[in-house]
């Protein structure tokens, strides 16, 4: 069994997503970070960087639990312990981390910052930073479109890049992106978001 600690975020649910499609059995460990649950003792022997997702597995590999943070790792994890999304081929694996080092340093650090700046309180002035992350937000929203006009995923087939874009691509609207404006994206969205693994993944509780 699997247990995933995570909260309601885009890289929470990156990871709740994979689970379901993958068919993994596991269960969900809430860490509430409005609380600051991220720090407790019990959660840094698995995260040590405090952040969210982790998961433990009781019966990694040759049968030992194992724990993994890092929601890249996580997923490139899951994709080699079940066999689904991660491709077998190092050409075509190579085509699926692109894309999943593509999101984890770019499509998620960036329109997080626009979260950040579109959160400050009243009186705070972050014009500037606000401006600039929205802009470079847009500016991948433009490179996932280009991708996606020529390719139904974002590599050859579906894989664990899709999931980790997804998670991010699910906040558009809170980053302030219209998918009009990018139709490629909103094609892959649309279809992404009616698989019915991606949808229970959606509704798992994660707060």
């Amino acid at each position: 069994m699997i247990s995933l600690y995570a909260f309601d975020t885009p890289n929470g649910r990156k990871i709740s997503v994979a689970l379901e499609e993958m068919a993994l059995p596991y269960t969900v460990r809430v860490v509430d970070i409005r609380n600051g649950e991220q720090f407790k003792d019990e959660f840094l022997r698995i995260s040590p960087n405090n952040k969210i997702p982790a998961i433990v597995d009781d019966d990694g590999p040759d049968g030992r639990p194992i724990s993994v943070f890092e929601s890249g790792a996580i997923l490139t994890y899951l994709g080699e312990k079940s066999g689904k999304f991660w491709p077998k081929s190092l050409a075509a694996r190579t085509e699926v981390l692109q894309w999943l080092m593509f999101q984890m340093g770019g499509f998620g650090p960036i329109p997080g910052q626009v979260h950040h700046f579109l959160a400050l309180p009243e009186g705070v002035d972050g014009k500037y930073g606000l401006e600039r992350f929205m802009k470079e937000t847009r500016r991948l929203y433009g490179v996932m479109d280009r991708r996606l006009t020529d390719s139904q995923y974002f590599a050859s087939e579906i894989s664990i890049a899709d999931f980790a874009l997804l998670g991010w691509a699910w906040r558009h609207e809170k980053h302030k992106v219209s998918l009009d404006d990018f139709p490629a994206v909103k094609r892959w969205h649309t279809e992404m978001m009616s698989r019915p693994g991606v949808r229970r993944g959606f509704e798992v509780a994660l707060k």
